[in-house]
């Protein structure tokens, strides 16, 4: 089994602009099969929509588990998934199984403007991220980058929306959704499967919806 690596939180990552960067996926982008489709372009399996991809279209040059200071919660509603979306809420008590993914400014630039909806091609300006370990670059559901701290001396960074867990009701994943985490935190090979079921079922919004059994089976006889 692999080792989680350790995010270091206590060392601010340099100002000037990084040509790499941990991108850090906590939902369906855990999943290197479906983070394919925001750098090349494609329909991921059990989505209803295709992705343009990246002007670089080449795979992560690493991913490696890790894990985030934070809570997972289910929210909104994704017509491409149709059912709730992952978000990640870093001033929430808890742990969040993640999976940080090698990647240049740009492509990370590109993949925020997909989940957006919006077309690539625009390098973002990291430099309150990295300043502050926040910014906002709008008001939409993934334009709130969050900077949890270093990995190998490069940037760790993840997006979500500018509001908490409890400042917004509550969605059902769907099952296709589901499918990418599981298989995505599996692939990381750093948690038994039945933690990963375990903690999915136990996410806000997946509660009372999804077992740890129910969870499990989606990937079964992978």
């Amino acid at each position: 089994m692999e080792r989680t690596r350790t995010i270091d939180t206590t060392t601010a990552p340099a100002h000037r602009a990084p040509n790499t960067v941990w991108y850090t996926a906590y939902g369906s982008n855990t999943h290197l099969e479906r983070l394919s489709h925001y750098l090349t372009g494609g329909r991921p399996h059990g989505a209803a929509r295709a992705y343009p991809g990246s002007r670089d279209p080449r795979p992560p040059a690493a991913s490696v588990p890790v894990e985030l200071p934070g809570a997972l919660y289910f929210a909104t509603h994704s017509p491409v998934w149709r059912g709730g979306r992952a978000f990640y809420d870093p001033g929430a008590s808890g742990t969040v199984l993640a999976r940080a993914h090698l990647v240049t400014a740009g492509q990370l630039s590109d993949i925020v403007a997909q989940e957006m909806y919006r077309e690539p091609g625009s390098d973002l300006d990291l430099s309150e991220v990295l300043g502050r370990g926040r910014a906002a670059l709008g008001s939409g559901r993934y334009e709130t980058l969050v900077c949890p701290g270093v990995l190998d001396g490069v940037p760790v960074l993840t997006f979500t929306a500018p509001w908490t867990l409890h400042d917004v009701e509550w969605t059902r994943p769907s099952a296709p959704y589901l499918r990418h985490l599981v298989a995505g935190l599996r692939d990381a090979g750093a948690w038994p499967a039945s933690r990963i079921a375990a903690y999915l079922a136990d996410c806000p919004g997946a509660v009372g919806h999804w077992t740890a059994e129910a969870v499990a089976a989606l990937t079964a006889g992978r």
